[in-house]
């Protein structure tokens, strides 16, 4: 991948994140979910946004069915506004369970040491 497409792939991660904050509809509960990535085109016509939840992968479907319908539109002219892009790029928005993955390692990591430290 270019370094303008990394570079802008960052961009729009930041700038969606900020965005989901914003808005309203209760089916993204922007407190739950994370951008996990962006994956953008070469030549920034298309890119997939991969969205996470702490509430696990039903969560992330429902807020991610929400962001194909209802939000995509609003949120790519925010990235076009915010961003100062030309054409701001065509989204789709994929439910991700990396983060719910994460989680569990986590738990599992922190049963481990506090096995080891009840055996000492």
């Amino acid at each position: 991948m270019s370094y303008k497409a990394d570079r802008t792939s960052e961009d729009i991660r930041r700038e969606i994140t900020a965005i989901l904050r914003e808005l309203k509809d209760p089916r993204v509960t922007a407190t739950m979910l994370t951008v996990v990535r962006v994956e953008i085109a070469h030549d920034l016509s298309f890119g997939k946004v991969y969205i996470s939840s702490l509430d696990g992968i039903e969560s992330a479907a429902t807020a991610v069915k929400a962001l194909n319908t209802g939000a995509k539109g609003y949120i790519r002219s925010e990235l076009s506004l915010r961003l100062h892009l030309r054409k701001a790029p065509d989204l789709k928005f994929i439910a991700d369970d990396s983060v719910e993955k994460s989680l569990e390692m986590f738990r599992k990591l922190n049963s481990v040491k506090k096995e080891e430290a009840d055996e000492d």
